[in-house]
């Protein structure tokens, strides 16, 4: 009784948190450590041994997570899909999934967390500091330990989970990623390879470069050049054209030319920055005015909500640059591109810099653990011990194989020791490869990346990962995986919603010349206002600690 009261007033809590519009969750208290045995509940061991499959259990597992939006073209639940029926074969472990409804999860989850009912896994932002400041539990994952909603791992992933423990042993950097500042492991994490931080950025219509004699730029000078070029002399309405959600998205190029970022940074010295507060942020939204006001940007760009308005400006002649993914950007713009006109090319430019020969201040580039799509086993689970081994499945070679690759014989073959998707994937006529490969693996969650998995289909893709890549964003892009105390938590919810709101609004003023650029201080003093010296006190904090992990 003790404890449904004690979830009962979480629900409570949350339902005020929910309608007072200041929970936020993912785009992203300290106390003694706990042991798994205080909080599970019984549970029913598989009659096998640890770390060996399938297991012998007549017990289902229910699991809550996103589905890929790219499956929902074949199937409606995880379960349905040739991957769900495979990880039942080779786990033994029969899975219950839901799944939200698609641009509806954080809204679901917050019901769901409130419910009283819980299942035994929840794949979502357990740790992960958002956009906005926030896991995808109000206080942080302490306080979801605190309030019985998920279970500390320690002692658990000591006895059930072998893959993962040999992982976290063997990589120190990576087993300080996935715990909190006590050292309580709360989730099971999705695992980027080396390979795969960097996915993201600016690229550039090759063939009209070579049409005009120019070359790919590289400083702001040279951008300028182009951009001009391709407005005048290709007739292009919006040269330079991006997706806009809730804010301008191009992972700081440009912007970071003038050693700044539009987020939370790390500066040289180790200190947590906000960028948008930067002397230097003025000189970067002055260039963008410029370049907006000269019909070198996109004059819809912040109606560019959802990637059909970004295709449109790409296929249809009318941009000739953006800040994209890899796969699901450059890879799919060239064979749609490449149909229209066999010379449609699309190459990486590196981030822009003021000066020639500098390396770029910082750029996009993410961490082995991805916090939004890690798994944590609830305190209302029954089976938590098998969940933690169906889970600890995907971290085994063959799961990683299975998770990654999808089904030997199927999705993929062995090419010389190298696991290569076969042409049924492929080659598809009706459905591109993301789209096969998505029945067969699972694209996002909590599983270890293989290095040798690649959507890559063009050259231009590999050489931009080495592009991109030539970026001090090591060093200043701010880790996501932070976990502020529950106090501190509850601050960041108080004050960055409305500070991220009010920024993105002036940005937007800014660059499309509704607001002139010498109010830039007026604007700069009504966020230190907001609170955002408290903000990055706390985030400071909460790096400090991490540090010292």
């Amino acid at each position: 009784m003790g404890n449904y009261s004690k979830k009962k007033s979480v629900s409570v809590a949350l339902s005020v948190v929910v309608a007072s519009s200041l929970f936020v969750a993912c785009s992203k208290d300290s106390t003694n450590e706990q042991s798994d045995t205080s909080s599970a509940k019984p549970t029913t061991a598989p009659t096998a041994q640890v770390g060996k499959y399938p297991l012998t259990t007549q017990d289902t597992l229910t699991s809550w997570e996103q589905i890929d939006t790219n499956l929902t073209s074949f199937v409606p639940n995880l379960a349905d899909a040739p991957f769900g029926k495979q990880l039942e074969k080779e786990t033994g472990v029969k899975v219950k999934y839901t799944h939200p409804a698609d641009g509806q999860s954080k809204d679901q989850f917050n019901l769901l967390i409130a419910s009283n009912s819980l299942p035994d896994v929840i794949e979502y932002n357990w740790g992960g500091v958002g956009g906005g400041g926030g896991t995808g539990y109000p206080g942080g994952p302490e306080k979801a330990i605190a309030d019985k909603i998920i279970l500390p791992l320690n002692d658990l992933i000591n006895k059930s989970a072998p893959n993962l423990k040999k992982l976290l042993q063997q990589d120190k950097e990576l087993d300080k990623m996935i715990k909190t500042d006590n050292g309580t492991y709360y989730a099971f994490p999705m695992i980027r390879p080396d390979n795969g931080l960097v996915f993201r950025g600016p690229m550039i219509r090759k063939d009209w470069l070579d049409e005009l004699n120019l070359q790919v730029p590289t400083t702001i000078d040279e951008w300028y050049t182009v951009l001009k070029a391709f407005k005048e002399k290709k007739g292009a309405s919006a040269p330079f054209t991006a997706q806009y959600s809730n804010e301008m998205n191009i992972q700081d190029a440009f912007i970071g030319a003038f050693k700044t970022a539009n987020r939370f940074y790390v500066d040289d010295q180790g200190k947590i920055k906000y960028g948008p507060i930067d002397p230097q942020f003025k000189d970067a939204l002055s260039l963008l005015r410029k370049w907006y006001a000269e019909g070198l940007i996109d004059k819809d760009f912040a109606l560019n909500t959802d990637t059909k308005a970004l295709d449109n400006k790409l296929m249809s002649d009318s941009a000739g640059a953006t800040v994209g993914l890899l796969s699901g950007g450059m890879g799919r713009w060239m064979d749609t591109g490449k149909k229209k006109d066999p010379k449609f090319q699309l190459v990486a430019a590196p981030y822009p810099t003021l000066n020639k020969g500098e390396r770029a201040y910082i750029g996009q580039r993410d961490f082995k653990y991805n916090p939004i799509a890690s798994k944590a086993v609830t305190g209302d689970s029954k089976n938590a011990e098998l969940a933690v081994k169906w889970l600890d499945y995907a971290y085994s070679e063959k799961g990683s194989l299975l998770f990654n690759f999808g089904i030997e014989g199927e999705s993929y073959t062995m090419n010389n020791g190298v696991p290569t998707f076969t042409d049924k994937i492929k080659k598809n006529e009706k459905y591109n490869l993301q789209q096969m490969v998505s029945q067969y693996t699972k694209p996002n969650g909590p599983f270890l990346g293989d290095s040798r998995k690649s959507f890559n289909t063009y050259k231009e893709q590999d050489d931009a990962i080495k592009i991109w890549g030539e970026t001090d964003a090591a060093k200043h892009v701010m880790p996501l995986f932070l976990t502020p105390t529950a106090d501190e938590s509850k601050e960041l919810a108080k004050y960055n919603t409305a500070i991220t709101s009010y920024k993105e609004e002036m940005f937007v003023k800014f660059v499309m010349g509704k607001e002139p650029i010498e109010k830039f201080d007026d604007y700069v003093k009504r966020i230190k206002e907001m609170g955002i010296d408290k903000v990055i006190k706390i985030y400071q904090d909460s790096f400090d600690r991490y540090n010292k992990r």
